[in-house]
């Protein structure tokens, strides 16, 4: 039997999103990955982006849970699933003033370890090495649209990336 405790796993964190590996794609067999993701009040967790390879599956437990799937915008709440099909651009964010708390299931599995990598490019002394980050979401298969910051942030008022 294997349990993965409330606070066990690996965490990363960058600016008002966490994330902290439950189940990578070594545990399944490659088949899924589960991580579980913080988001602090009024945070835009991820601009609109593109996963050539993977679905995303969106669970929230706690708080509320804004998300566009192309030109659908929803808030989601606690017991709502959110399905985040590969190749159609998405965005979420956390529309409230407390924080959430949501599951995301990653098929299959492997685009986890970005979050691993990331980390240390964002939060590197000097800011974040944007060449690097570039480079990565490439070899992932991920595709950010940085113009959708602004209008997000101000349609749902919250902090930019970058501000946390």
């Amino acid at each position: 039997m294997d349990i993965v405790g409330p606070t066990d796993g690996p965490v990363a964190r960058f600016g008002g999103l966490g994330v902290r590996f439950l189940i990578d794609g070594l545990r399944s067999g490659g088949g899924f990955a589960l991580v579980e993701h913080p988001i602090d009040a009024r945070c835009l967790a991820a601009p609109m982006h593109t996963h050539e390879r993977e679905d995303e599956y969106t669970f929230v437990l706690e708080g509320r849970v804004g998300i566009q799937v192309a030109d659908e915008v929803a808030v989601a709440g606690p017991g709502d699933l959110v399905v985040k099909p590969r190749g159609i651009p998405h965005a979420f964010w956390n529309p409230g003033d407390a924080p959430a708390r949501v599951l995301e299931i990653i098929s299959p599995a492997g685009f986890e370890r970005f979050f691993a990598e990331l980390e240390p490019l964002i939060t590197r002394p000097g800011g974040p090495d944007v060449d690097a980050v570039a480079a990565l979401q490439q070899r992932y298969g991920l595709t950010m649209d940085f113009a959708s910051v602004d209008g997000l942030v101000r349609r749902w008022n919250l902090h930019p990336p970058d501000s946390e």
